[in-house]
């Protein structure tokens, strides 16, 4: 392996559960109905995992498929990372039981918590880790069950999150071969409080108080969420294009994270780009976060959406709040 040598993605791979939770089931749970949903988010089903279905569970059912994919075993992996805000546990990582249920047994395990940006800020550490010859071939996974930490008589956000997970595998390429170009990362921490999980850390320890008052789910405050993101996830876009020396009229498709329907409705009128550019999948799967993007990479890969050769753009915006693109040759 050289150093600094081109990384690509040999094989993708993603997982959703069996059980769909339609808008009809969230019309009983709080007051909206199927076309408020569907007109305001664009989504409509998402998926929900088990009880006894863990988030490790399914980023390994994606792993399996990224790894095949690949042409791969899990002996060949040296490092699973796994990105995501709904750990099966606060230690030890996730990824440390994905590791385990693979099989990997020569790999290093680690998990990255920058929320719906977590697998583009994963891509970018993965190819730096590569090119720096620590790791030959990483499995990179976003993977989330939120509808575990979702208030459910919460009108304004239990309608949007699912579960699922989204998995790549990253290696050295030749020349010739698919490579990722670029990659922007950023962060504004002065937005921290518009997407928060208030309790459970050490700043709010659990308890009785905070059980009761429903701190351990997911708070945001969508109105300013939707205004941030259209214009930093367009201007994001632009970034890694620089970076990449390329420009808008060479891009084959965009994948953008899966929040809501309007905001790449929005970016798409922002960047003058026809909103076939862009991949969706949001009306089956909902927002899931840290396996948004990877979730659906898989979904266009498999459909045939990217070819050999296409220019891709990968971004996403989360809490934090943080900011992630990527540009690839496929």
């Amino acid at each position: 392996m050289s150093l600094l040598g081109k990384v690509g993605i040999l094989g993708t791979g993603s997982y959703i559960p069996e059980k769909i939770i339609t808008n009809k089931d969230i019309e009983k749970l709080v007051e909206t109905t199927d076309e408020w949903i569907i007109t305001r988010t664009g989504i409509k089903e998402r998926r929900m995992a088990r009880p006894d279905e863990y988030n490790s569970d399914m980023a390994v059912e994606a792993g399996k498929k990224a790894l095949e994919a690949a042409g791969l075993s899990p002996q060949d992996l040296d490092l699973i990372m796994m990105a995501t805000i709904t750990p099966d546990m606060p230690t030890p990582a996730t990824a440390c039981f994905v590791q385990a249920k693979l099989g990997a047994a020569h790999a290093a395990a680690f998990d990255i918590s920058a929320a719906c940006s977590g697998f583009v800020y994963g891509l970018a550490l993965a190819k730096s880790l590569v090119q720096s010859g620590q790791f030959n071939k990483i499995l990179l996974i976003g993977g989330e069950k939120l509808t575990s930490i979702i208030d459910w008589t919460d009108r304004g956000s239990c309608m949007l999150f699912g579960d699922g997970a989204g998995a790549v595998i990253l290696a050295e390429r030749a020349e010739g071969e698919g490579e990722i170009l670029s990659t922007y990362l950023v962060a504004n921490g002065q937005d921290a409080d518009l997407l928060k999980i208030p309790a459970g850390g050490s700043r709010m320890p659990s308890s009785e108080a905070s059980v009761r008052d429903n701190l351990h789910t997911l708070k945001m405050q969508g109105r300013e969420v939707f205004k941030i993101a259209v214009k930093v996830m367009s201007d994001a876009v632009l970034e890694a294009l620089r970076r990449a020396g390329l420009t808008l009229d060479q891009v084959d498709l965009i994948i953008p994270h899966q929040a809501n329907l309007r905001i790449i409705q929005a970016i798409a009128e922002r960047l003058q780009l026809a909103e076939s550019k862009f991949f969706v999948n949001i009306d089956m799967v909902g927002n899931t976060s840290a396996a948004s993007v990877a979730i659906a990479l898989d979904h266009a890969v498999r459909a045939g959406r990217i070819q050999k050769g296409n220019y891709v753009v990968l971004v996403a915006f989360g809490a934090g709040t943080t900011l992630a693109a990527s540009v690839m040759r496929w």
